[in-house]
């Protein structure tokens, strides 16, 4: 027995030596043929004002329907002091007061204060206001017929606690803003607005506003900071812009038009958000659209971002799952205009009409806009004759500008073969995809565009993200690590797909309508998402050309759980790789490259979780967060190890011949 042990344990060692051998995976790159330049405008950022993404999110206005305008006007607002059972009113009353003649903001509020009760409104903010320890805040508003009150004081409030406070003295004369500062002694989450009437008299007062004074580029009235930067950190190729769904509205009526959204923010037309009561089970009345942020700040944010401006008009169709409402054919004629005046507004001379009005803007230089997308996700024949109407129209002004279509909905059915079989004929130019479904399909259609149609139109894959679940989704890392399987097929197709974007964007954990989404945050923090790195890290890392990768001399979508593509980065001469280990396995992989050498030392970035369920929030912001290190191969051999359900991102220098 002895003896046989002897000879057992060598060979038990041998064994596993030569199953470590075997369980080693090659990857090869081939520098030599690469595939295709990847487009700038490859990694992009989808927004829609959807869960408070614009009011009460990126535009920084903390106070909540500041003009009187919503369809119940004194929404948002209180009166602490005033009895409605009291014929006398106690300390004051406010009416609503209608402006005469056509104008955009309809309404102000008329005030009578009695006596030295002190009359007060309160304005509660976008689920309160968030407000930063010896942080400055500017106040603003607009006064008319000012009789007996001398003063107004401002104060910033939680919970009866006084944060901050200033006094605004007010004079005699028809319509005049006001402006005063505050500075903050502590930090709130969910703070208020109190203003307090001083005298006996009456005033009207309109354009109540309360900005940060650290705003995106210390803009007065911009945007807020810390989204933005987030936003900044993903380095997108290009804005989608205002979405989504508000594009179609639930009814004509309700649609997006950007011609609202533009000029003096006094005379934006404010609009009910087509979310407000899309979802029975998340009712937001309070949602409206006051396009502080509108069609200019888009344009702005663009170019801020280095990022191409893709704006998406309607196209004559209600959203298809409400209304459906059509605009007739005969009648598509404005509309078609729209589309045109805003490739006018965003690239035409200060002599031109909308030049003129973007360059009292602020703005004389054209935005060169590339981009226009026709509809958002509509479908059927209904569609395809309106597009064709307006890409006629376009192209016979504009051949240069490029017109994205849309697919539909879905990604498959008969939606979707109707819609690509009509723009495939129309031969157009790039065609809007959308999906929303499970982790699991993410990953089982990784090779999606690997049979796509060369000579057909290019691909946008607008809107997608993995669903966990169908409408309590979380932002888990299974639905991440997925779509990071699905990225890689998007990579390796860059000479057919052009732009791709996850979708939502931006949602508010007090107030939101659709839970998978990119970055979450709430009055004060912000997170992003497991999601959110994925797609910063693909966009960081986006590459020059795209070079192709075989796995164990396969193409990599899912053979033993991994996914794999590959990139050169001319500008910083590097091979990247994108690598996804879904399995529960550690997987050892030689790299092996024909046309080329690397150096031993490489840069690598890893997201990983044992826990597919895993999430990031904001109390715990970093549970799932690239880790960066370097790795040393010894002898050039170029192997590395994958951890379990794992991306990584491996950046290897190239030796130049």
């Amino acid at each position: 027995m002895k003896r046989v042990n002897i000879f057992i344990l060598p060979f038990l060692t041998l064994t596993g030596i030569l199953n470590s051998v075997i369980a080693q995976d090659r990857i090869v790159v081939n520098l030599n043929q690469p595939i295709a330049e990847i487009p700038s405008t490859m990694y992009g950022a989808f927004f829609e004002d959807i869960n408070f993404a614009a009011d009460g999110g990126l535009y920084a206005e903390l106070v909540k329907n500041r003009s009187f305008e919503f369809t119940l006007p004194k929404m948002g607002w209180k009166e602490p002091n005033y009895n409605r059972h009291s014929y006398n009113r106690d300390s004051g009353v406010s009416t609503i007061m209608r402006y005469s003649g056509e104008v955009t903001n309809k309404r102000y509020l008329h005030i009578e204060v009695k006596n030295s009760r002190n009359y007060s409104l309160i304005n509660e903010g976008f689920r309160g206001m968030g407000i930063k320890k010896d942080a400055s805040y500017d106040f603003s508003f607009l006064a008319d017929n000012v009789k007996g009150i001398k003063r107004i004081k401002v104060e910033l409030v939680e919970q009866e606690k006084v944060i901050a406070t200033a006094y605004v003295d007010l004079k005699k004369g028809s319509w005049k803003k006001y402006e005063q500062s505050l500075k903050a002694l502590a930090t709130a989450k969910k703070a208020v607005l109190r203003l307090t009437f001083e005298g006996e008299g009456e005033i009207n007062i309109d354009m109540l506003s309360l900005f940060p004074q650290d705003t995106w580029k210390r803009r007065k009235g911009g945007l807020r900071e810390d989204l933005v930067q987030l936003l900044e950190q993903m380095k997108p190729g290009f804005i989608r812009f205002p979405g989504g769904c508000i594009v179609e509205g639930r009814t004509l009526e309700r649609r997006y038009q950007w011609k609202n959204t533009i000029g003096p923010v006094s005379d934006r037309t404010l609009l009910v958000n087509r979310w407000n009561t899309e979802f029975d089970r998340r009712l937001t009345p309070d949602y409206y659209q006051s396009f502080g942020l509108g069609f200019f700040e888009y344009f702005q944010l663009s170019e801020d971002l280095g990022a191409e401006p893709i704006p998406i008009l309607g196209c004559g169709m209600a959203c298809q799952f409400n209304t459906a409402e059509l605009v007739a054919m005969e009648d598509l004629a404005p509309y078609i205009q729209d589309a045109l005046d805003l490739i006018e507004f965003a690239n035409g001379s200060v002599n031109s009409y909308w030049g003129k009005v973007r360059s009292a803007m602020g703005h004389p230089n054209p935005f060169n806009m590339r981009y226009i997308g026709i509809g958002n996700e509509q479908w059927g024949p209904e569609y395809i004759k309106r597009f064709k109407a307006f890409e006629k129209a376009i192209k016979q002004q504009y051949p240069n500008i490029i017109i994205i279509s849309g697919s539909g909905p879905f990604p498959d059915g008969d939606y979707f073969e109707y819609g690509w079989n009509e723009l495939k004929k129309m031969k157009a130019e790039l065609v809007d995809e959308h999906f929303y479904r499970s982790p699991q399909w993410f990953r089982e259609n990784a090779d999606r565009y690997d049979s796509y149609d060369r000579s057909g139109p290019k691909v946008f894959a607008g809107e997608y993200a993995a669903h966990s679940e169908d409408f309590n989704n979380t932002n888990n890392w299974e639905c991440a690590l997925s779509e990071a399987a699905f990225m890689t097929g998007l990579e390796r197709n860059a000479d057919i797909v052009e732009m791709s974007s996850y979708a939502p964007l931006f949602a508010h954990t007090d107030a939101w309508q659709w839970k998978t989404d990119l970055i979450w945050f709430d009055n004060l923090n912000h997170y992003g998402t497991p999601s959110y790195y994925v797609q910063k890290l693909y966009a960081n890392h986006a590459g020059t050309t795209a070079v192709p990768l075989l796995l164990n001399g396969e193409k990599a979508v899912g053979q033993k759980g991994i996914y794999a593509s590959s990139v050169v980065d001319k500008n910083t001469n590097e091979l990247i790789l994108k690598v996804v280990n879904t399995s529960t396995q550690s997987k050892k992989i030689n790299l092996k490259i024909l046309g080329g050498k690397v150096k031993p030392i490489f840069h690598r970035i890893d997201l990983s979780n044992n826990d597919l369920t895993a999430v990031n929030s904001i109390a715990q912001s970093k549970n799932i967060y690239p880790k960066e290190s370097q790795q040393t191969n010894k002898k050039n051999k170029n192997t590395f190890e994958l951890t379990p359900q794992s991306f990584s991102v491996i950046m290897f220098q190239l030796i130049n011949k």
